[in-house]
């Protein structure tokens, strides 16, 4: 299966707020994805459904989308309250909800069209065609996925499917981490994760020899795929995702223009194969660069490779930067980082340079050949906090002699009378001069022509009214056939590719749990959000061996040079099992190694 051609190719930007999903339209975004109310996998990323319209009302006009998160997995004490929510998105006019419970195929819903959260773990073409069969108008594919197996699944369905493109990687499979709930009572799946996998850890074997100590073992680099997009492409990606609804507006400003760019250049060269999803050219004011803002260093993750290499950022949790190789670049109010001689990750603000040397806002010492990292650009920074970018759209508009007509980006036609009866002139006016000036609005004159009224006047005032007439004209026009999308039938006989449900399935209320059965699941086990507390199973019975809390495809064996494919002699000595370490909280490993996959047990209490 595939999508017609040229396929529509949709930047889709992450948005904490309202403002901030307005910058990221400003800056080139096809789409945005914001949370609601409640019920969104980022809780302290909520938003009003009165700042929702507002991103509606801002974003339409450019056929941009919106997309509301409500991907958390539901109580049954919840159910009519998020069938409201969604009521009250509808009415905004918000182009489809990111969800992951599977109630939402089962409530009184509006004909809003329904995204499959990457919360819904979809990693094989059969879950990808399940979920299209069930209604689902778009798929957010799980983020671990190979060029290979995204064209796999591409083949295999004939909606959009969207992949992550930039930003932080959760370790686990998403939707299918407990680590955070186990340990701390809070849910990744109801928008609680405390991220576990960011901590300090020691690792050691059985025998209590220690392989690591300190290590932020768990905690992996930012994904980057600004150099893969054309592949990515290629394997079947219509959607492309950036990370981060709790990043501010300098990140997504600066992360939202260098992929407008990087894509334009792209679709210009492809434009049998693909075209932009929305409509108007952003202009923006500085040169974006990935390096300067948040990251730990960048990884291409699995994209190229099964067993990539050094995907991890073992040092540090934090931002790296941009490294700085000539510190003359370096400017008074800079942050940089660097690691001293005792191997901890330091930060200091740059007060100066003197004598080539940095002078702090407080004592430091650099170690010979440490690397330096810029964590901080201050004028960076001040030009991003500043208005960085406009948006436009083209219109064409000639005048005759009793009217105004226009046609613009989006195909979009209309026609004004003037209202006015014209004078004789002597001249020719220069109607450009007054019906080019668009000024605020989202247009800029690409093409103008009269016919039959070169010797003929309009006072500058009339001119000015029709022509506010006339965009007013174009807007109402384009709204009033705005592509909305709809959800999509639920095919009733199609069945799950399993028939048995675990606790890392996430049915967490009734209604999911029809759902499942009318699908052929005949074995469900309740989410652990609802049943449980710790490592006890549903039946409140000890589980032997705890509680299984990932499944990764980061291999610590890998990244440590201990694979049991790359260094068998090496896995040899290792005393099974290893665990890991971080004060009071313990975990031990268990590795796959046939499936490459390694596993982060919660041990029994």
């Amino acid at each position: 299966m595939s999508l017609p051609l040229p396929r529509k190719i949709e930047l889709l930007a992450p948005a904490a707020n309202a403002e901030i999903a307005m910058e990221a339209i400003l800056h080139g975004a096809d789409a945005v994805y914001i949370g609601a109310t409640s019920h969104g996998a980022r809780k302290n990323a909520a938003n009003s459904i009165e700042d929702i319209k507002r991103v509606v009302d801002f974003a339409h006009p450019f056929g941009a989308r919106v997309y509301v998160t409500v991907n958390t997995i539901i109580f049954d004490n919840e159910l009519k309250k998020v069938e409201k929510l969604t009521w009250e998105l509808y009415r905004t006019g918000v182009d489809a909800l990111i969800v992951q419970d599977m109630a939402m195929l089962s409530l009184e819903l509006p004909p809003i069209a329904l995204h499959a959260s990457t919360q819904c773990d979809t990693r094989t073409p059969e879950k990808a065609r399940f979920l299209q069969d069930v209604g689902f108008s778009q798929i957010v594919l799980a983020r671990e996925l190979t060029l290979s197996e995204i064209h796999g699944i591409y083949d295999k369905v004939s909606v959009p499917i969207e992949c992550f493109i930039h930003g932080a990687l959760c370790v686990s499979y998403s939707g299918r981490c407990h680590a955070s709930q186990a340990v701390l009572g809070r849910s990744a799946n109801r928008g609680e994760c405390a991220q576990i996998c960011r901590l300090p850890f020691d690792l050691k074997d059985s025998s209590g020899k220690t392989y690591a100590e300190g290590k932020h073992l768990l905690s992996l680099k930012d994904f980057n795929t600004s150099s893969s997009l054309e592949s990515l492409l290629k394997a079947g990606a219509s959607s492309l995702k950036i990370e981060g609804r709790l990043k501010d507006a300098t990140y997504v400003k600066n992360v939202v223009a260098a992929y407008r760019q990087r894509l334009d250049a792209i679709i210009s060269r492809h434009p049998d194969k693909y075209e932009r999803a929305s409509f108007g050219y952003s202009e923006i004011t500085f040169n974006p660069q990935l390096d300067k803002s948040f990251n730990r260093g960048f990884t291409t993750y699995f994209l190229d490779s099964r067993q990539p290499q050094k995907i991890s950022s073992p040092l540090t949790p934090k931002s790296m930067g941009e490294a700085i190789t000539d510190i003359r670049s370096l400017n008074n109010g800079d942050g940089i980082s660097f690691f001293n001689k005792n191997g901890e990750y330091e930060g200091v603000m740059v007060n100066g340079i003197k004598d080539g040397k940095i002078i702090g806002n407080r004592p430091f010492v650099i170690s010979k050949g440490s690397e330096i990292h810029r964590t901080l650009d201050n004028k960076w920074q001040k030009t991003l906090s500043r208005p960085t970018a406009t948006r436009k759209m083209w219109v064409d508009i000639s005048i005759t002699p009793e009217a105004l007509l226009a046609e613009d980006e989006r195909g979009v036609k209309a026609c004004i009378p003037i209202g006015h009866t014209a004078e004789p002139a002597k001249t020719p006016q220069d109607y450009v001069k007054t019906l080019g000036k668009l000024g605020n609005s989202r247009y800029y004159l690409r093409n103008f022509s009269a016919t039959g009224c070169d010797r003929m006047f309009y006072p500058a005032s009339v001119l000015t009214d029709a022509r506010r007439r006339l965009i007013e004209a174009l807007d109402k026009a384009w709204l009033a056939r705005y592509p909305y999308d709809y959800r999509n039938e639920e095919l009733k006989d199609v069945l799950y590719p399993t028939d048995k449900l675990d606790y890392r399935d996430n049915v967490a209320n009734r209604l999911a749990e029809e759902f499942y059965r009318r699908h052929g699941v005949t074995e469900i086990e309740r989410a652990i959000e609802v049943t449980t507390k710790g490592n006890t199973t549903q039946d409140n019975s000890i589980a032997p061996e705890g509680r299984l809390v990932m499944t990764t495809r980061h291999c610590i064996l890998r990244e440590t040079g201990m694979c049991s494919k790359r260094n068998p002699e090496g896995y040899k000595k290792i005393s099974f099992p290893l665990s890991l370490t971080s004060g009071k909280i313990s975990f031990h490993l268990k590795f796959n190694c046939r499936r490459c996959e390694m596993e982060v047990w919660n041990p029994r209490k």
